[in-house]
């Protein structure tokens, strides 16, 4: 299998997942700035994933699965022994559920908003969403050690959304559990490995 991604997008999730999963999976980088499209192999992208954006999974078989939510579950359902998500069945996979669609659909979908450079007055409607939401979010980590209690997929993405602030000139400090949870996860071996993959630290 193979995963492509983008340093820094949203795509470093499925990446750390691969990490702390100790998956059998390659991960090749997409040159978005491109026109067009291509992997650091000489792919063109647009064959692998349409859309044209970034995480895709190519698998064994050739099909290609597309969308950070659905690869994020894939991802964990193939070694269930790491214990990634929780089991099917009980409340616990509905929260599981709950949380990732949040952060999908919430946290991800508005910060998307500020990468389009939108003008002052759109942009401070967007950060008072998004501020919002990074109240609830706080809120719904309480004082838990990981999002849902245990580390979990839903910890993986919501890292790799929280790095964005620091592009965008947010201070997480405005929300310190936050800020202490995004740095606990980054301490994390396999956040570090995959992080270090994708140039986004110095190799230690």
């Amino acid at each position: 299998m193979k995963l492509f991604f983008s340093p820094g997008s949203c795509s470093l999730a499925p990446h750390i997942l691969i990490h702390e999963g100790g998956l059998p999976v390659e991960a090749e980088r997409v040159l978005m700035r491109e026109t067009p499209r291509k992997t650091e192999s000489g792919r063109l992208y647009a064959e692998i994933n349409a859309m044209g954006a970034v995480p895709a999974l190519e698998l064994d078989n050739g099909e290609v699965l597309t969308e950070n939510a659905v690869l994020l579950q894939y991802l964990c359902e193939l070694k269930p022994e790491a214990k990634l998500a929780p089991t099917r069945g009980g409340m616990e996979h509905w929260r599981f559920l709950e949380m990732l669609n949040f952060i999908s659909t919430e946290l991800h979908k508005t910060f998307s908003q500020l990468f389009a450079g939108p003008p002052p007055e759109w942009k401070e409607k967007v950060l008072e969403r998004l501020f919002g939401r990074l109240d609830l979010l706080q809120s719904r980590l309480g004082e838990k050690e990981y999002l849902l209690g245990g580390f979990s997929a839903a910890d993986a993405y919501a890292f790799a959304v929280l790095g964005w602030s620091a592009f965008f000139q947010i201070d997480l400090g405005r929300w310190p559990k936050l800020q202490a949870y995004y740095e606990r996860v980054k301490a994390r071996p396999a956040v570090q490995r995959a992080m270090e993959k994708e140039g986004l630290i110095a190799k230690a």
